[in-house]
């Protein structure tokens, strides 16, 4: 094997090691603070306490970086907030307990920031929008959606359509609390905020589609 074949087979053998969590954690240091242009390999490879050799090992270039960190943190998203047992039919808990992690996991500077970056260059990568999108909020939609067709079938709802329901239960339950901090004219709301926002959400939500309500 070649030394340029080597190289590429490296990150692939090592991909859940130590140092590439090390690479990845510097890397997203220097893009929320800096943002995806202004950011550089070298700042990168400072950051993250190792040589710029070792940084091409792990990843050949930011965009390629970048997307690592963008599958990471929606994976994140989508495995913790989005976890339903089909067999919970206490709907109005399970979207209250949905509505308060999903605003609680948003709501932050750093999860604002990444989304900023994140549209800042989707116009000019959409690979990396596409990336972003289909590992986060289609994810999470496509989950409450399970969820939501589950309940629909034991007969506790009647949702027309489970897919629409979902993403429209998710925009409601951020309603007036995630733009301000997207634009960085507010911090992250306070919990009574989320408690009343979400509370609103899932009372529209089973008066609309809770059977015999």
């Amino acid at each position: 094997m070649n030394a340029q074949a080597q190289l590429k087979a490296a990150p692939n053998a090592a991909d859940d090691s130590a140092k590439r969590r090390q690479i990845v954690q510097g890397a997203r240091e220097i893009f929320l603070a800096r943002g995806f242009d202004a950011a550089s390999m070298s700042d990168i490879a400072r950051a993250a306490g190792v040589s710029k050799g070792t940084l091409y090992v792990y990843f050949e270039n930011k965009e390629q970086l970048f997307e690592a960190i963008v599958h990471e943190e929606c994976l994140v998203h989508a495995e913790g907030a989005f976890d339903f047992d089909h067999g919970n039919h206490d709907v109005e808990a399970v979207l209250t307990r949905l509505g308060s992690a999903y605003l609680g996991f948003l709501c932050t500077a750093e999860k604002a920031s990444a989304l900023r970056t994140v549209a800042a260059i989707a116009d000019r990568m959409p690979e990396i929008g596409r990336v972003f999108y289909e590992t986060g909020p289609a994810v999470g939609i496509a989950k409450l959606a399970a969820y939501l067709k589950a309940q629909n079938e034991a007969g506790v709802l009647a949702v027309d359509d489970c897919t629409v329901a979902a993403a429209q239960f998710l925009d409601s339950s951020k309603s007036t609390l995630f733009m301000p901090v997207l634009f960085n004219f507010g911090g992250a709301p306070q919990a009574d905020a989320i408690s009343h926002v979400v509370g609103m959400a899932v009372r529209t939500f089973m008066r609309a589609y809770r059977i015999n309500a």
